[in-house]
C-alpha cells in the first residue's frame, strides 16, 4: 500500500493511517463507544485493493464503485477480518455505492473519516 498513490503524494498506506487516526478521534470525542479494534482494522484495510487506480486500464475503470468490494475480499483473504470489519470495508464509499450502506457504528465512523481525509488530501493537492 505504501507504493500506491491515493490522493496526490499521499500513499494508500498513509491515507489509511490518517483515516484510522481520525476514526479514533471521532470515537473518543463524541463518546461513540465503538469497538476500537474493529475500527482500526477496518480503517487500515478499507483501501486494501492493491493496484494503482491512476493508471489507465479496464480492470479499475470504475474504481470508486468497485474498490470497496475488492478491498473487502483482499482483507478477508489475507487477514481473516471479522464480518463487521468486512462490512465496514465494503460500505466505506457510501453514498457512492448506494446499496452498500454502513450498518454498524464503526462503519459510519469509517465512512465519515474517509470522506473527510479524502477531501483534505485532495485539497492539499491543489
Amino acid at each position: 500500500m505504501k507504493g500506491f498513490a491515493q490522493h496526490g503524494r499521499v500513499s494508500t498506506y498513509d491515507h489509511c493511517r490518517h483515516v484510522a487516526r481520525l476514526s479514533l478521534r471521532l470515537n473518543r470525542r463524541f463518546h461513540l463507544h465503538a469497538d476500537k479494534a474493529a475500527l482500526l482494522r477496518g480503517a487500515m484495510l478499507h483501501d486494501f485493493y492493491l493496484y494503482d487506480w491512476h493508471e489507465p486500464g479496464m480492470s479499475h475503470r470504475f474504481h470508486g464503485f468497485t474498490h470497496p468490494a475488492r478491498a473487502a475480499e483482499n482483507a478477508a483473504r489475507c487477514f481473516g477480518v471479522s464480518r463487521k470489519e468486512r462490512d465496514m470495508i465494503r460500505c466505506h464509499m457510501w453514498p457512492l455505492t448506494l446499496t452498500a450502506v454502513p450498518n454498524s457504528r464503526e462503519g459510519w465512523i469509517l465512512c465519515l473519516a474517509d470522506k473527510y481525509c479524502s477531501l483534505m488530501e485532495t485539497l492539499r493537492m491543489r
